[in-house]
Formats: structure tokens, sequence, C-alpha cells
């Protein structure tokens, strides 16, 4: 085995303690050391600048500069080399100076062996590795915050457009008078579409890969769903002058509970390769239910007369950005991520898919998907019973209702607009969350409120989330529908706690904006989430009037949660550290509670905890932690609470009502 090899660096000026110290590391069989030597300070300060060595060993006298004087201005200038300190005498106050000044070790040359010098070494290295880990962890931790925020950011700024062309184009696609240009309509919207499918492609693979992807369950009618998709990819099919075939292999259920738009993107994605691979023949697709007590499993099969797949690259095509070359036609072009999607969306949908392939046969891609609970389900054959998107939207029932849009963008609140008085509903406008609660008011005042509130969340002058939480403060119940383009994983129950009723992701699809609004405007519904929504206040304000001192470094997490607090009827200031703090409290120390972040700019947590006990005792201080916060650790520095990070509404109030 090959020996590790350290770089040192020796600062010493008596050549014969340099050549003492260089025996002892050669003694050190484990090591193979490369040092470098410099017998002065100056030449000592320019290679520590350098940061290229593992380990320093500093000699005290150095002529007219002492080590303590090179340690110290080393430390200043950015030096992360672990420094051990040599002297030639004893002297414990010139021990615990060196260890103060940043040495990770002490070391006696008179009393120096071979153990003890041996021992410094490894601890010292066994540091630097530590510390070395450390900061390789946070700038890994910073990478994957920056990708969520690029992420978040990204979602946002493209789905916005989106909405408006899709919209837009759709709305075109249905009127009467536009028939003579419906190709090139059907052209733009196919192609937004696959624009949409290429981003949420993209954002996929990367919700996946950081753990933030997430299902939504609801029941669907397989029937309905499955002639979706047939008569979708059967335009393709035909266009290219090849057979769709579709056949089941037992009786099938006629409703099943899965993430409706997940298993649509598996299935077309895998029926849209084997129609692009396939030249001449067929396509078939076969689906089939197999049971038993432990297990149901709803399975599909897609089998192509295409161009086959080599046997060699056979475990390549579900990786992502992989794809198989000089076997297909070069017009034929893609990411390379489909197929690596499907593979990972249906592991969460407890399933998973194979492949069987010959070249210049064809190819067989099975997969499977755990169906819900369908034990009591009806069984019936396909029949294939499918209303298209025009029959769909126009026989929408007409609703009745006053409902305000609220959006900074101007073509997406017209396309919202549109569609809401297609609806029969009566519409108003609002540009930002300021202008909206303005309106909200006034007509709640005139006696004549909206029915519904349609809100973006990301907006200029005051965005959506302190909005309602402003509306839910004033004890203004109307149901609020968050509109939104973002998708990655919690978002949704963020908004939840916040207050809104529903979301509705962008680009918007004009059914699920019907049912989202005619859900919110039933009588019946409406007047069980207005019990609802009684009760939760009366909950969330048994607190009403609690002045909340928050002392919280991190801007969103202090802002999320003073949301949350004000919601529940509470009174927030944030203090964005201790010295902020202090200000504060050198003018006002009527405070019932104080919530402290452990992990301050300016200090510990723990450490505020127990000089504000005196300051404010009637306080209750509670702790905000990443990590679990001990019993002991609150008793020994004065702290009454501990809440573990994320915090949500739902801890809040336990956490407050348990008072």
């Amino acid at each position: 085995m090959s020996k590790q090899v350290t770089r040192i660096l020796l600062v010493e000026d008596d050549e014969d303690d340099y050549i003492l110290t260089c025996d002892y590391l050669e003694q050190m069989h484990n090591h193979h050391f490369d040092i470098d030597w410099v017998d002065n300070s100056n030449e000592a300060l320019a290679q520590l600048k350098k940061n290229n060595h593992d380990i320093c060993l500093l000699d005290y006298q150095l002529g007219g500069l002492n080590g303590l004087s090179v340690l110290k201005q080393s430390n200043e200038e950015g030096c992360t080399v672990p420094i051990i300190m040599l002297t030639g005498q004893v002297d414990i106050e010139l021990d615990n100076n060196a260890l103060d000044a940043g040495a990770v070790d002490y070391l006696v040359k008179s009393d120096l062996n071979r153990a003890r010098f041996n021992r410094a070494i490894r601890y010292a290295l066994a540091r630097k590795d530590i510390e070395n880990e450390r900061l390789e962890r946070i700038k890994a931790e910073t990478k994957n915050r920056s990708k969520d925020r690029f992420l978040a950011h990204l979602s946002h700024e493209l789905r916005t457009p989106l909405t408006s062309i899709l919209g837009y184009t759709e709305l075109l696609l249905n009127d009467e008078s536009n028939k003579v240009i419906q190709p090139e309509l059907a052209t733009i919207l196919n192609n937004g579409k696959h624009l949409l499918g290429l981003l949420n492609n993209v954002l996929d693979l990367s919700k996946i890969a950081a753990g933030k992807f997430e299902l939504n369950r609801s029941p669907i009618s397989f029937d309905s769903f499955i002639a979706d998709v047939y008569t979708l990819m059967s335009m393709s099919a035909k266009d290219k002058g090849i057979n769709l075939e579709i056949s089941t292999k037992s009786m099938l259920p006629v409703e099943i509970n899965t993430d409706s738009l997940r298993l649509r993107q598996i299935l077309i994605n895998i029926i849209h390769n084997a129609i692009k691979f396939t030249q001449q023949g067929s396509v078939k697709i076969d689906i089939w239910l197999e049971e038993d007590p432990e297990n149901t499993r709803l399975y599909f099969s897609v089998t192509d007369t295409g161009v086959g797949i080599p046997e060699n690259l056979l475990s390549t095509i579900f990786k992502p950005f992989e794809q198989v070359q000089d076997i297909v036609s070069r017009n034929e072009e893609g990411t390379g991520l489909g197929l690596s999607i499907c593979s990972e969306i249906l592991k969460y949908m407890s399933g998973s898919i194979s492949v069987e392939s010959t070249l210049a046969v064809g190819s067989k891609f099975t997969f499977f998907i755990d169906p819900g609970i369908i034990t009591t389900t009806e069984r019936k054959k396909l029949s294939f019973k499918r209303s298209d998107y025009q029959s769909n939207t126009k026989s929408l029932s007409k609703l009745s209702g006053n409902v305000l849009i609220v959006d900074d963008i101007n073509d997406v609140r017209r396309l919202i607009g549109y569609a809401c008085q297609s609806f029969d509903l009566n519409v108003d406008y609002a540009n930002n969350g300021q202008q909206a609660i303005t309106k909200i008011v006034s007509a709640q005042d005139i006696k004549n409120p909206y029915d519904l509130v349609l809100m973006d969340i990301h907006m200029p002058v005051l965005d959506g989330k302190r909005a309602i939480a402003q509306l839910r403060e004033m004890g203004i119940e109307t149901p609020i529908v968050a509109i939104t383009a973002a998708t990655m994983r919690g978002v949704r129950k963020e908004l939840y706690d916040l207050g809104f009723n529903d979301v509705i992701p962008k680009p918007i699809d004009k059914y699920e904006l019907h049912q989202k609004i005619k859900q919110q405007l039933n009588p019946l519904n409406q007047k069980a989430k207005s019990n609802q929504t009684t009760t939760q206040n009366k909950i969330d304000h048994q607190n009403t009037h609690q002045r909340v001192l928050m002392i919280e470094d991190d801007a969103d997490s202090a802002e999320i949660t003073a949301l949350l607090l004000s919601r529940m009827g509470n009174q927030v200031q944030i203090a964005y550290n201790i010295k902020q703090a202090n200000e504060i409290l050198e003018t006002d120390i009527h405070w019932q509670y104080i919530l402290i972040d452990m992990n301050l700019p300016d200090g510990n947590g723990l450490q505020l905890s127990s000089i504000l006990k005196t300051k404010v005792p009637n306080a209750i201080i509670t702790i905000v932690s990443g990590n679990d916060v001990t019993q002991q650790e609150l008793n020994q520095h004065g702290a009454d609470k501990a809440l573990l990070k994320p915090v949500n509404l739902a801890m809040l109030q336990q956490h407050f009502n348990e008072d």
C-alpha cells in the first residue's frame, strides 16, 4: 500500500533542531513527508499565505520576530494550515498563548519523544481532514441551496410566459371564426406543449436528484384516461403511416387512484419513442391487471416493430442524457432524459420498468404501477369513451359569482379573466397584493364581497404570501386560490399553511380552473369551509395580541415564520442578529415570547438565552434549531422550549397553545 504524502512547512532557525525534527518525521513509517524548510519569519509568512502545506511546525524563537507573532499574523491573513508550536522551554503561559493564538498543539523540544511527536502530527492531520470535510459539506449545501433557488426561479420565469402562449392559443382554437388557421394554431399549441414537456423533464430530473419530487394522487376514470392517451398518440402514428393498436388481457378497474399527470407522462413518452423509431409496421399497447393477496399491479406494455436496440446498450437507456447512437436515424433527436425520468417516477409509484429488444426486429417496454386500493372497484372492458378538448371545455357548466384575479402580468390576468367570463363569472382585476387588499376590503365595506380570489404568488409591491397573511389577520375568510409556477416539493403545504384554500399550477388548464372554482363556489362546500375556517380562527386567535420577538438571521425563514405567527393573531418583530435584539430590548422589554435561532452571525442562541432570561424574566424563550436541543441544554441556559426546523403553522399553534 502506498504511503500517504504529507507536505510539511518547517520553520526553524537552528539547523541542529531542523535535522532532529526531520529524523522524527522519517520514523513515522505510515507517512511520506515532503519538507520545506525556512529559517526566518518573513519566509514563513510568505509560505503560509499560499496554504500549500498540510502542517506547519513553527519554532517559537525566530530572531527578531517570535513564533506567536507569526502565528497571529498568519491567521489574520487567512492561513488555514494547522500550526504546531515548537519551543525549547516549558512555559505554561506560553503554551496557553500559543493555543489562544490558533496553534493546534504546543511541543517542548527537550521533552519531545517519538510517540509524543507522532501523536501531535496525527492529531493535526486529523483536524485538517475534519475541517476540510466540514468546508466541503458547507460548499455542497450552499451549492444545493443555490440550485434549488435557481430551479424555483427557472420554473417561474419559464412557466409564466408559457401560460400566455398556451392559454391564448387554446382560446383561438375554440373560436369558430378561426377555422381557417386552426392547423397553424394547432402547430403553435403542440410546440408550446413540447417546450413545456422539455422544461418539465429538466425540472423533474433535478427534483428527483434533490429528493424534492412528489406525487399528487387522486381518483381518475381509467377508461377515459386511456382513451385520451390513445387518441392523442394515434394522430402521431397516423402521420407516420403505422398502426397503433391497443388491447387488454383482463377486465380493468373503472377507476384507479394515481397521479394522472405522471402516468400520462410515462405512457406518452414510451409510446412516442416507439412511434418515433418505427418506420413501418405497428405499435401495440397491452394493459392488464395482476392481483394477489399481497399486491395489486396494473401493467402496461408497448411493443413496436422498429429498429431495435443492441443488447449491449440496453443497460444505458434508463440513464440520464444517454441515447442510443448510430442505431436509429440521425434525424431523430432528443435530450436523452425521457426514459430515465420515467424509470425514476415509477419508483415513486411503487413500480418499475424493463425492456426487451432485438436489433432490426423491435422493442418491448413493460412497466407496472400500484393502482391504489381497488378491491371494491368495478371491473370492465375498455370502451374508449372520450371527450375531446373542445367538447370537454365547451360543456363546462355555468357558474355564478364575483371573482377577483390578482396577477402582475397583464397577459395572464386577461387569459384567466377570459376563461372565468366563459364560465359566466363576474370578473375584476388587481395587479399586486396591495391593490387586491384594497379592493377586497372596499367590496366588503359596500356589502358586495368577492366570492373568490385567484392570486399569483410572485408580484411586486406586495406578493401573494404577504397579502393573504394580512387578509387572514384582518378576519377576511373569502376563499383564495393560489396560482403559481412553483412546483417544488413542499410548496403546496406551505401555501395551505399560509391560508390559501387551493392551488392551481401554471400553465393553467381551463378544465382544472373550472373544477377548482366550482369547488370553492359550491354552497354546501363553502358552508363547510366557512365552519372549518371559523373553528380554525378560534384556535388561531386564542393568543391574540401576544407580542413575539423573533431573532433569526435567515431573512426568508424569518419572514415566513413571522407571517405564520401574524396569522395566529400575534404581533411580531424581527431582529436579524444579537445586536439588533439588544437594541430593541433597550427600549422595549414587554414580550410574552422570544424565539431565538440557535446559530446567529454574532453569537450562539443558547448563550443569548441566558442573558435574555435576566432582561425579560417573564418571557417564554424558545430555541429554534435545525438540530435537536436537549432539555439539559435548555435548563442550563434558561430557555423554556425548543422547536426543530423547519417550522410550520401546525407546530407553532401546538407550541403556543401549550401555554
